[in-house]
Order: structure tokens, then C-alpha cells, then sequence
């Protein structure tokens, strides 16, 4: 008997802890979706790194892959591998420069896929995620506070994503998705900047302006 009610009070403790752990990690989120979002735009430059153990890929092995976005609210304006992605709330205007090809998609294709899109960078953790406090890292001079956040469907292609938050400003400074497929991807936001004067029709697809360079649109 002695036994069964020591194996309980542990049990509870262990899911007091969980519960009082989750809770923290949430409200960290929380605190750092309010403050990002309360900016007018955000100007975000980036490099990608890319492993995955079992196909004998190391982080390092190949140069990062850099790139920049500016952000407001749910729109974006990405470059990206040569390709620059507009979202204007509506559709997804993917254009490559190198084919001269153009694609439109209408919305954002979030949530199809469970990978996470510009648009819900801030947002994408209040549904379908558990939570909990990762590991604090001194990263450069910066104390970054990791999040552990774990996909509830069981068959989501990501099965884990970690989000390092600079701890003195509340901004994401990191994130590492694992895919399904064991592939680790890691984004580092290597230039931060808010507020930045753009022009009105910056989110805005300028059609006539690739027509006339012979662009095709699908």
C-alpha cells in the first residue's frame, strides 16, 4: 500500500510540473505573438540550414541558404532562392525569376500541410500544439529561451518545432523543425527591423509589370 501511494504522489507531482511547465512555455508565446504583432511591419533577414542524419547530411555540410521578408500582419513579401512569394492576404503569388513563370494560389496554403507559412509565424502555435520549456542558451551574448512545442495530430509531417526567444526582447530569434522524414530544418533571423516606412501597394502583385516582361502566369 506504502508503495502504490508513493507511485501515485509521484505520478501527481510529475503531472503537476508538466502542467505548471506547459503553462509557462504558453505564456512566454503568448507574450512574444502580442509584441511582434503589435508592430506596424516587420523587416526579417534569415539563413537556412538544412540535416538530416540518416541521409548523412550534417548542419554545416553546405553554406546557408539566406533570405528576407518583410511582414504585415498576415501579409508578406518574401525573396527566397532567387523567387520572390507575395501574399496579400488573398492569394499567393509565387514568381520565378530564373523560368519567368508565375503561379497564383488562392490563400496561403497553411494548415494543409501542418508546416508552418509567414503568415501564421505568429500565431501558428494556438492550434494543435503541446507545449513545453526547452533548454536556455547563450547564443553570441544572447540568453535564448527554447520552446519544445509537439504537433497533437500524430501524422502531421512535423513532429516537433523549437523556438528560441531572445529573452530580453521577446523576438524570435530561432526556429528548428523536424520533419516526419527525420530532416532538421533551422531558420536564424540574422537581421531584425520594425516599422519600416513601405510603400502602400508593396504587398500588392503588380500584373501589368510582369506582363509586359513577358512573364507567364498561370
Amino acid at each position: 500500500m506504502k508503495k502504490i501511494t508513493i507511485l501515485f504522489l509521484s505520478l501527481f507531482l510529475t503531472t503537476v510540473a508538466f502542467s505548471q511547465n506547459s503553462a509557462k512555455a504558453k505564456s512566454l508565446l503568448d507574450e512574444v505573438s502580442t509584441k511582434m504583432s503589435a508592430y506596424n511591419n516587420m523587416y526579417l533577414g534569415f539563413s537556412q540550414t538544412l540535416s538530416n542524419k540518416e541521409a548523412g547530411i550534417k548542419e554545416g555540410d553546405e553554406p546557408p541558404i539566406r533570405g528576407e521578408i518583410n511582414l504585415q500582419g498576415e501579409k508578406y513579401n518574401l525573396n527566397y532562392l532567387g523567387n520572390n512569394f507575395i501574399y496579400d492576404g488573398k492569394n499567393l503569388y509565387v514568381i520565378n525569376n530564373e523560368e519567368k513563370e508565375i503561379s497564383i494560389t488562392s490563400g496561403d496554403m497553411s494548415g494543409d500541410d501542418g508546416f508552418i507559412y509567414p503568415s501564421k509565424l505568429l500565431t501558428f502555435y494556438k492550434e494543435g500544439y503541446n507545449f513545453e520549456m526547452g533548454k536556455l542558451e547563450n547564443i553570441n551574448g544572447r540568453n535564448i529561451q527554447f520552446v519544445t512545442l509537439n504537433p497533437i495530430d500524430s501524422n502531421s509531417d512535423i513532429v516537433k518545432v523549437e523556438l528560441g526567444i531572445d529573452a530580453k526582447t521577446k523576438h524570435i530569434f530561432k526556429l528548428i523543425q523536424t520533419g516526419s522524414n527525420g530532416a532538421k530544418t533551422s531558420f536564424v533571423i540574422t537581421t531584425f527591423k520594425s516599422n519600416q516606412p513601405l510603400s502602400t501597394n508593396f504587398f500588392v502583385f503588380d500584373k501589368q509589370k510582369y506582363v509586359s516582361q513577358k512573364y507567364t502566369i498561370d
